[in-house]
């Protein structure tokens, strides 16, 4: 019900924000023409404009400034601050497109008196909604009556939580404290149908520690045969986890542990920058393969692509491409090489390698041995930023807690390679780096690390 409160009040925001928006920008005619002795005229096209294009890109600022999220305001302050850094990018927006379309005659004066009315505005708007929900919604007859039974620990994030909560209106109106241990928490749930009647509680919250002893689901039957809604905190949350989520499957309901920062649609968005990215790579590359592949071809005898199989997402095998830099025995040459291994690990790097070629050196000090990877790319067994694909003997070697790092596609690029791969030494920081990109993933990361790659790339910087 708290979600569906918060999407119903956010609604409702961001339609009075646009009238807020809307005011601003006739008040702001209306005194631009009166200051002008009623002779300043502006184009009725122009004024509409300019306003539409600042409801548009306020609602989705706010929206990019936390301004529609299921928090209450905790800070008048901090509330300001948003609202004026929002407004300022709007209407340097605006100043931008006036520029573009060169309106010459628009007044500055207006713009001034917008800006300023809108941020007045949107304050005030704002400061009486926190009243409204705080004062009038949290004391009102339709005011939700929470009751909270749980240790005393968890019930107080219960209660944090709830006083940040966004709603309609609700109050913690008691709190039974058990622990889990045995008679005296069982003597105590005895009680709860008295206090559910003597409180006129609308919904309980369960915080019960994860004990046996505890018969939880005979109280939520209790609940539900009262007609009370009963929600639960589940037993494996604790203090600072945030990857347990809620979902629903045909109707049966589930508990999902996330192990990443990935959505459904921020791999929508990576598989449209994977394919936008080898699509335009694979053109560069059909241009470059010919000269590439005689290089190859006069310099060593052997293939022109290297063909290795490698460990993708979760332990799937395929087939990773790339030109071959080295002699076609490299592989059976490596074992006698192992000693002078510069990593740590289940991984192999040695920075003067014998066995790679005189063009294979260029190739890879240009990184243009990676090219043909971009065919992974596109087929979707790779990403452009990811870990690096083991190969499955080095799987034979790897702990359990390694295996994180090919929970996600590998990829081309990634948190390795710009960050001086050739200054890594140990396995473990190999992986680190890995976990790291996997539990903070955002697309802007993705796009942060392949500007990074191209700047490492040109300065020919951490390339082995």
């Amino acid at each position: 019900m708290f979600q569906q409160q918060v999407f119903i009040l956010n609604i409702a925001l961001m339609a009075v924000d646009g009238l807020c928006v809307i005011f601003a920008g006739y008040s702001a005619a209306v005194i631009r023409t009166y200051q002008a002795g009623g002779l300043w005229y502006m184009s009725k096209y122009s004024l509409s404009a300019s306003i539409l294009l600042i409801v548009f890109l306020n609602n989705i600022l706010m929206g990019k400034a936390g301004l529609y999220s299921d928090r209450r305001i905790t800070s008048y302050w901090k509330l300001a601050v948003s609202l004026l850094t929002t407004v300022t990018v709007d209407f340097a927006a605006l100043a931008a497109a006036l520029f573009l379309f060169h309106q010459r005659f628009y007044s500055r004066a207006f713009l001034l008196y917008f800006a300023s009315l809108t941020v007045l505005f949107l304050l005030a708007e704002r400061a009486l909604a926190d009243f409204y929900v705080k004062r009038v919604c949290r004391k009102g007859f339709n005011a939700q009556r929470l009751f909270i039974v749980g240790d005393e620990a968890r019930g107080k994030h219960v209660v944090e939580a709830l006083r940040l909560q966004l709603s309609l209106g609700h109050q913690v109106v008691g709190h039974l404290a058990v622990q889990g241990n045995g008679r005296e928490s069982a003597r105590k749930l005895s009680e709860l149908p008295e206090i559910l009647k003597e409180k006129q509680v609308d919904e309980v919250v369960f915080a019960v520690p994860g004990d046996k002893t505890i018969n939880l689901k005979a109280y939520i039957d209790l609940c539900s045969r009262m007609g009370i809604p009963a929600r639960v905190l589940p037993a494996l949350w604790t203090d600072g986890r945030s990857d347990i989520r809620v979902e629903q499957c045909q109707g049966l309901p589930f508990l999902t542990i996330n192990s990443g920062g990935f959505s459904a649609t921020g791999l929508v968005y990576k598989r449209m920058l994977d394919l936008a990215g080898s699509s335009l790579g694979l053109l560069v590359l059909a241009l470059l393969y010919p000269f590439i592949a005689v290089a190859i071809k006069l310099d060593s005898p052997g293939p022109v692509l290297f063909k290795q199989d490698r460990v993708g997402k979760n332990g799937r095998i395929f087939t990773l491409y790339k030109f071959r830099s080295m002699h076609t025995d490299a592989e059976e040459r490596q074992r006698e090489l192992m000693a002078q291994n510069e990593l740590s690990g289940p991984i192999f790097k040695l920075r003067n390698d014998p066995r790679i070629t005189r063009v294979g050196r260029f190739l890879r000090t240009a990184s243009l041995d990676e090219l043909p990877q971009l065919f992974n790319i596109f087929t979707g067994k790779m990403s452009l930023v990811g870990t690096r694909p083991p190969m499955p003997a080095e799987m034979i070697r790897y702990e359990l807690g390694h295996y994180k790092r090919i929970s996600a596609k590998p990829g081309l690029t990634g948190m390795w390679q710009i960050s001086g791969r050739n200054l890594i030494t140990d396995f473990d920081q190999v992986v680190r780096l890995d976990c790291e990109y996997i539990e903070n993933w955002r697309l802007s990361t993705d796009l942060k690390i392949l500007a990074k790659t191209c700047w490492v790339v040109l300065g020919r910087k951490g390339a082995f």
